[in-house]
């Protein structure tokens, strides 16, 4: 396409009608974004055989995907300096290639080390791809036409995490590991190729280089990259506790305090803050951290279930699963043409009410659930994300200023990155202090005093007496136990479940104090 002529770094003025050869060009990016997204979870179900064959510790193969969430948070809100320096062409095609070359390297890894580095360069560089769809959606389309694009982007950022899981089961069992990464290959090569070729939004501007702040992205890295450490390993290790965990909490934070002093102190500061004056798009922001917290907690809690309780494998867990990303293709078309119609605000209300109602109705988890009982609230909840994301997308970005909206784009992603990251933070904790002391009530209420215990026991060993003889009462203790502990895990997801259902309801108050983005919006409500 050919863009208005700007000056160097600036985005062109949304264009009246997209030519058939930037739509092109802008699906490709959409479906890079959706790469760069599912390779965040596509590894989470085969972590096991990643160990295996690389000869890993359970807690050193987690570093996998560890490693590339904190490069991929480290890159997100830079990426809207490196847009205004190189374009979002050179941008999106160099990471989409690096992103290409990386998968590769993981494919090949011979140790765990390799693939740490590789997984970290891999996250580093494709995460410049997430937040430039999202500013290029603004600047590629009138507002007329942009709520199927905020639609599209908000069904892409939500489905990827769903299904990441999922195919990356169905890849480990049918091939091998390896095709988790493999399968990147040609794709990223294509949309490398078909981007150079079709998109064609800005300048760069070679001279923002000069002013680049080196010593900011030194705080923003240790700043971001301790956070995501700490969330992620603070629940395992018992937060401060751990001697690493706090040393990189304390690093976390001087290095956050002297970030956040040179992006206000200069004029060219490596992450642009000042869009947080925009009412809009700070409320959007802790609305995208409410997102981030249901989308991957609930990603999260609900294959933990299926896993530890019931026993599926990761294929059993994607059948179940599934049923969210079928509702959310099916609610996407509607919610495209309410939000033309409709005041997002109203349908981000009910988008809200009915995350909460969803979370709430799978918080009735019980030792037996299956995909009967769960589908209607996991298809629900994908009803309710589609009717959350593309409205929050809209109006949080759709007051931001053209000079503004690639910086803004990243923090705004960035934010629903950290809510993935604190969320699952809290679930764990959660879990695990719920799972203690319920099983302390459940203990208490196995009393051998109490009749009904008694029978229960001789039942079992009476049941097992055949084939253990005089370890039938052992036995039938030890599955008394295991029923206790699996009892206690089922309360502490549902008590967690609650906890997520609470953060939606409240997160209903902020919906008033939106105001609802012009219809070009992009910087035309100012």
């Amino acid at each position: 396409m050919s863009a208005t002529t700007t000056r160097p770094g600036a985005p062109a003025a949304p264009i009246g009608k997209m030519s058939p050869r930037a739509m092109v060009g802008f699906m490709a990016m959409v479906f890079g974004m959706f790469m760069a997204i599912l390779d965040i979870q596509i590894v989470s179900a085969s972590i096991s055989e990643i160990q295996a064959g690389l000869a890993a510790s359970p807690d050193e193969a987690s570093w996998v995907q560890t490693s590339y969430l904190i490069a991929e948070i480290v890159m997100i809100p830079l990426s809207g300096f490196l847009s205004r320096l190189l374009s979002t062409r050179v941008l999106f095609t160099v990471s989409a290639l690096g992103f290409t070359v990386f998968s590769l390297a993981c494919a090949m890894a011979s140790s765990l080390g390799l693939m740490v580095v590789f997984r970290a360069a891999q996250g580093f560089i494709g995460g410049a791809m997430i937040p430039t769809v999202f500013a290029a959606s603004f600047l590629l389309f009138p507002g007329a036409k942009r709520a199927n694009a905020m639609v599209l982007i908000g069904l892409t950022a939500t489905l990827a995490p769903t299904i990441g899981p999922t195919l990356g089961g169905w890849l480990t069992q049918s091939f091998s590991w390896h095709w988790l990464f493999l399968i990147n290959v040609p794709i990223g090569a294509l949309i490398a190729l078909v981007v150079w070729n079709t998109v064609d939004i800005d300048q760069a501007d070679p001279k923002l280089l000069a002013r680049f702040d080196w010593w900011g992205l030194l705080f923003m890295a240790l700043f971001l990259g301790s956070l995501e450490y700490v969330m992620e390993e603070g629940p395992r290790w018992d937060w401060l506790q751990d001697e690493t965990v706090a040393t990189f909490a304390a690093i976390g934070t001087v290095a956050g305090g002297l970030f956040f002093w040179r992006a206000l102190s200069r004029d060219e500061p490596i992450v642009d803050l000042r869009a947080f004056a925009n009412r809009n798009f700070s409320l959007g922001c802790v609305l995208s951290f409410t997102m981030g917290i249901g989308l991957y907690g609930s990603v999260y809690l609900v294959p933990l279930f299926l896993g530890r309780v019931r026993g599926y494998n990761s294929m059993q867990i994607g059948e179940v699963m599934f049923i969210t990303g079928l509702c959310m293709f099916a609610a996407a078309p509607f919610v495209g043409r309410l939000l033309q119609r409709v005041d997002p605000r109203y349908l981000l209300s009910v988008g809200l009410l009915l995350f909460f109602l969803a979370l709430y109705l799978t918080a009735g988890l019980t030792s037996q659930h299956a995909f009967a009982e769960m589908a209607f609230p996991l298809g629900l909840r994908g009803v309710a994300m589609m009717m959350c994301m593309a409205p929050i997308n809209a109006m949080a970005l759709g007051t931001i200023p053209p000079a503004q909206l690639k910086g803004a784009s990243g923090l705004y992603n960035l934010m629903r990155n950290l809510g993935g990251a604190v969320g699952l933070a809290i679930i764990n904790t959660l879990v695990t202090d719920r799972s203690y002391l319920h099983r302390l009530h459940l203990a208490e209420a196995l009393n051998w005093a109490r009749p009904a215990v008694s029978r229960y026991q001789d039942t079992l060993s009476a049941a097992m007496e055949g084939r253990l003889g005089d370890a039938a009462d052992i036995a039938a203790l030890a599955r008394m136990k295991n029923l206790v502990v699996q009892q206690a895990l089922v309360l502490a997801y549902n008590d967690t479940l609650l906890v997520m259902a609470g953060c939606f309801l409240a997160s209903l108050l902020l919906v008033p104090l939106l105001k609802r983005a012009r219809a070009g919006g992009g910087g035309d409500a100012h």
